[in-house]
């Protein structure tokens, strides 16, 4: 008999809205996925942080989902990456401001919460950028020498398809190096990501992705998905998040597939705990 697989399969922008927070905790209570990465700096953060919060942390892993490309107002579009890119590779940004604002969002989730987040990945996949990475790592070694939360590794977790390309373009704009200053602080992280896709096609096509990513993961990985259940104006994602929704909905119970179809003895876990199996 295989050897059983654990994976973190963790919804990402959980505070951006009230249909994704309601969608992350309606698959949460179906153990449909096992980890949600919060916005502190979003609209819907504080009320859906009142619910989260009921979650048991044993069970289920509530992370910082770092945010650093704001819109400008409360239903304002996001601004592009490229200018934060290009000010943090050219190690241009100001500096004393990025940490100012990454200790803020590290505040306002211990705040809400009434404990320390159990990872840290970055919307957009902004936690890997340079002068991101040494500020965060930082700033976690000092908020949490003896238990520091788990980052989120964006090395490719697959690479066949179409969105090979894309995985490859995240995990180069600074995956390695994030790791590798990681390790040498005792920092724990994940070992690959999955689910990264260019949020095109229909249900069907999202079922068959996911069928794809269980049966090509392993201990250690992360499953990253965008559910929601209502469309938010401006969200350019927004179609896609629906279909994940309705996707996940269709997860076998014990994560070994979709529509009942077994994927290899893959089992749900949070990553957290996978890491004390280690």
């Amino acid at each position: 008999m295989a050897e059983a697989r654990y994976l973190c399969i963790c919804a990402d922008d959980f505070g951006m809205s009230a249909g994704i927070n309601s969608a992350v905790l309606d698959l949460a209570a179906k153990g449909k996925i096992c980890a949600t990465s919060a916005m502190v700096r979003r609209e819907a953060w504080l009320a859906g942080a009142r619910m989260l919060r009921q979650l048991e942390p044993s069970e289920f892993d509530a992370g910082l989902h770092l945010d650093l490309t704001r819109p400008v107002r409360a239903g304002a579009p996001e601004p592009g990456l490229a200018g934060l890119i290009a000010r943090t590779w050219t190690r241009t940004v100001f500096a004393p401001g990025l940490q100012a604002d990454i200790r803020d969002q590290f505040s306002r989730f211990e705040d809400a919460m009434g404990r320390a987040p159990a990872f840290v990945d970055g919307h957009r996949h902004v936690h890997q950028f340079p002068v991101v990475r040494e500020l965060l790592v930082a700033e976690i070694a000092r908020r949490y020498p003896s238990s520091p939360p788990w980052l989120r590794n964006t090395a490719p977790g697959f690479r066949k398809g179409p969105d090979r390309w894309k995985a490859e373009v995240i995990h180069a704009l600074g995956g390695a190096q994030l790791t590798a200053l990681a390790e040498g602080r005792g920092i724990p992280t994940s070992a690959r990501l999955l689910g990264v896709y260019g949020f095109s096609g229909d249900v069907g096509s999202h079922e068959r992705r996911l069928r794809e990513w269980l049966s090509a993961s392993r201990t250690g990985d992360v499953l990253m998905c965008h559910p929601s259940v209502g469309m938010m104006p401006g969200d350019p994602h927004g179609d896609a998040r629906l279909r994940e929704y309705t996707a996940l909905l269709a997860l076998a119970p014990g994560a070994s597939g979709c529509d009942g179809e077994e994927a290899g003895g893959v089992e749900l876990a949070p990553l957290s705990r996978t890491l004390q199996l280690r």
